[in-house]
């Protein structure tokens, strides 16, 4: 490998390594387990994209490594309250609440869910599943609220994750909005936007994102939406929304800044309103729906009276 500061080029002595084993090998000051969780968090890029841990490189590709501070690794349980929609001794579901990260990531090393579960849980082995996710299976966005499921054991987890990957869960989600969109199924597909790191923009080159949009209410400017997501792509509902010009009311990011400050809303009104699953381990159906939060149910109940 030639290396030039934290990049290099793979050679012919490295081909047939898995992405992590080779920065391991390329960087030994670090360990396997800090170059997974930069990966996992799009801190290295392969030819300019972002790749999956077991990938493996080809001759000539080109890596290049953006290294965080270790401290952002040290997962501990904390006793954090969860709002606990079901549980058994094989995952559990929980209705999360705004600003409450679900695994550590740049800027939030603590207090996110995987660190309530590991004190709720305490037979999850951390060291089973990926570094930093212990049971988690999918993510909900900092400021999103709703159901959110996670494993318990190895064998949930790897069914569970099975059944996001295949598109076997339904996934329902309500959004106040600004604006309206048109009903129907929306197939875009998305990207990480190019000088935006940490947003998301439609894009031809992108990967394939669908998303089925349903106006339940309309009043003045704001529409009540239900949103089933078909993929489940980064930020896919608020970037698909923006792109038509329907923007989810308080976004901070995607949304219409002027319109939040009017409001006085300062996250975004997205709620994952149900989840359908089949258990992982008894393979029963299950539907887990999430109380909305206050700050949006004043909202509907103004656009749609009880």
């Amino acid at each position: 490998m030639k290396e030039q500061g934290n990049s290099f080029t793979v050679t012919e002595e490295n081909l047939g390594a898995r992405l992590d084993q080779l920065l391991c090998k390329q960087y030994p000051e670090h360990s396997r387990s800090y170059f997974q969780y930069l990966i996992d968090e799009n801190f290295v890029l392969l030819n300019g994209s972002f790749v999956k841990k077991q990938h493996r490189p080809q001759l000539g590709d080109e890596v290049v490594v953006t290294f965080q501070p270790k401290k952002e690794l040290d997962l501990k349980a904390e006793a954090i309250d969860l709002s606990i929609l079901f549980e058994d001794e094989d995952i559990i579901a929980i209705n999360k609440p705004p600003s409450f990260v679900v695994h550590p990531a740049p800027g939030a090393y603590s207090g996110t869910f995987a660190n309530a579960l590991l004190y709720h849980c305490q037979k999850i082995d951390p060291d089973e599943f990926a570094p930093f996710r212990p049971g988690i299976v999918h993510r909900l966005d900092k400021d999103t609220t709703g159901v959110l499921v996670a494993a318990k054991t190895l064998r949930a987890h790897q069914n569970l994750s099975q059944q996001f990957s295949q598109r076997k869960v339904e996934k329902k989600y309500l959004a106040l909005c600004v604006g309206s969109v048109t009903e129907g199924r929306f197939s875009a597909p998305i990207k990480r936007h190019p000088t935006k790191r940490k947003q998301m923009t439609v894009s031809e080159d992108g990967k394939e994102a669908i998303s089925l949009f349903k106006t339940l209410a309309k009043k003045e400017d704001l529409s009540l939406v239900e949103i089933q997501l078909i993929t489940g792509r980064t930020h896919q509902i608020r970037a698909h929304l923006k792109h038509l010009n329907c923007f989810i009311l308080g976004d901070p990011v995607y949304g219409n800044p002027a319109i939040n400050r009017k409001k006085g809303i300062n996250r975004q009104l997205l709620h994952a309103q149900s989840l359908k699953i089949t258990h992982p381990i008894s393979e029963i159906p299950l539907e887990l729906h999430a109380p909305i939060p206050l700050d949006m149910k004043k909202f509907i109940d103004w656009i749609q009276p009880p």
